[in-house]
């Protein structure tokens, strides 16, 4: 797609009001500020333009309107797709909005659109106080929490997005307004789990829950043991309280010898002396070759996967919530594995229960909400040269999986290169509604660079 230039006299009027800093190609820290979390994508905007509030956020909206020129919006930047950058166009870049304020009387925090969640968990931790946030702490909390929002403490709060109460949006029109369940009640129902496809969230406001310490961690066994671990994953998950989550996975050793392992990792948020007696069954099965699991604070469990997702690392993912886990199911799974070629890649089943799979199917943008397992194919690597491969394993090990997929995915973690309709697995039933919604806020279609919800013709 050719890309309009800017007009020197528009950007020469953005650039006499504008509070953050607005980079071209030629200057300094452009480079960096272009790149985001997944190394395989390498773009160069015209103009990057490092907003440090939400009147910086109406005025980019408002030059690439009426430019006619392509917006990319970042927020954390993880961006698996790559829809956080584009080229020759114009990157609206929050990550310089780190406002992050607490209000313990009423259990609210409010965010603006750059903020992390590590960065979010460290504020509302020196409260004794959590939402649920991502399992990666360098994940942004707007990617996330538009498009659903799956964490630690899912089977007991629900998903990031059931924890938001409003959202400051800056619409296509460069309008500004607060969505919440009593001010533009469709548009909130729209931005959770409808992603970046209706405007550009400056702020969010969440509930908070008390939270002190929990009891998390991974015990790992040799893949060789896979079978058996990831049926005790399975069974352990379907009786699991809300207090528990558990993910299972097939993974290469930390240490970086491309051990192949079998683990569960766990989380427990309810009473420690409860967290330690449920987890006994797992810690005490076989013989693992690595136990972490222990009370920890729940800061330090939303970074304890961090070191597995570089920064920078190229990356490819394939996912699908799954119809069961049978055995069949995890006889696949090891043999997928089996072929990976990178020892960075892994597949991950993360169970999705509890209070997250209490809200009903249109209840917001998120549909879907039973009881199930979600299969994220990881695959991750370094060299550019290993592209072809890497991607070729995640497509085969996703394609080998489709008899026991569930006919739906989780939008966050859509790769750039879907083969199927994005808009259709990623949303379902809720699909018609998001398409109205899209005609009502984003008739042009401005945002545009995400998993797309295109407007009724």
């Amino acid at each position: 797609m050719m890309t309009p230039a800017i007009d020197p006299v528009a950007l020469a009027d953005l650039s006499a009001r504008f509070s953050g800093a607005l980079l071209s190609p030629n200057d300094p820290g452009y480079d960096d500020a272009r790149r985001i979390h997944n190394g395989m994508i390498d773009r160069r905007p015209a103009l990057i333009a490092r907003c440090r509030g939400t009147a910086d956020v109406v005025d980019v909206v408002t030059l690439a309107r009426r430019q006619g020129l392509e917006l990319a919006v970042r927020g954390g930047g993880h961006s698996l797709a790559g829809h956080a950058v584009c080229d020759g166009g114009v990157m609206c870049d929050l990550s310089l909005m780190k406002g992050v304020y607490v209000d313990p009387a009423r259990l609210t925090v409010r965010a603006q659109g750059g903020v992390t969640w590590r960065e979010l968990n460290r504020e509302t931790q020196a409260h004794g106080l959590a939402v649920t946030g991502g399992v990666i702490s360098t994940t942004g909390i707007a990617g996330l929490t538009l498009g659903g929002g799956l964490g630690w403490l899912m089977g007991k709060h629900g998903l990031a997005l059931d924890n938001l109460l409003s959202a400051e949006v800056v619409t296509s029109a460069g309008d500004k307004l607060k969505a919440s369940q009593d001010e533009d009640a469709d548009l909130f129902w729209a931005l959770r789990g409808g992603g970046g496809n209706f405007g550009v969230v400056s702020s969010f406001e969440y509930r908070l829950h008390p939270l002190g310490p929990v009891t998390s961690g991974l015990v790992a066994h040799p893949v060789a043991r896979a079978r058996d671990v990831l049926r005790v994953f399975r069974d352990a998950a379907q009786s699991a309280p809300d207090d528990l989550t558990l993910f299972g996975g097939l993974l290469h050793a930390p240490d970086g010898s491309g051990t192949r392992l079998a683990a569960i990792v766990a989380c427990h948020s309810g009473a420690l002396a409860e967290g330690e007696t449920m987890l006994s069954q797992i810690k005490t099965f076989g013989a693992p070759v690595l136990d972490t699991i222990g009370r920890t604070s729940y800061e330090a469990t939303n970074m304890m996967l961090d070191a597995g997702f570089p920064r920078g690392a190229l990356a490819y993912w394939k996912s699908t919530f799954l119809a069961e886990l049978s055995d069949t199911a995890i006889d696949t799974l090891i043999s997928a594995f089996a072929d990976c070629p990178s020892p960075m890649s892994s597949l991950i089943v993360e169970q999705f229960h509890g209070a997250a799979a209490r809200v009903g199917i249109g209840d917001t943008a998120f549909p879907h909400r039973r009881r199930a397992f979600n299969l994220l194919i990881n695959s991750e690597w370094l060299d550019s040269a290993d592209n072809a491969r890497n991607i070729a394993w995640a497509r085969r090990a996703y394609d080998a999986m489709r008899p026991h997929s569930a006919g739906a995915s989780y939008v966050n973690y859509m790769s750039h290169d879907e083969r199927e309709n994005p808009a259709e697995v990623a949303y379902g039933p809720n699909l018609p509604r998001l398409r109205a919604l899209k005609s009502r806020y984003d008739p042009s279609n401005l945002f545009h660079l995400n998993h797309n919800i295109r407007p009724d013709p």
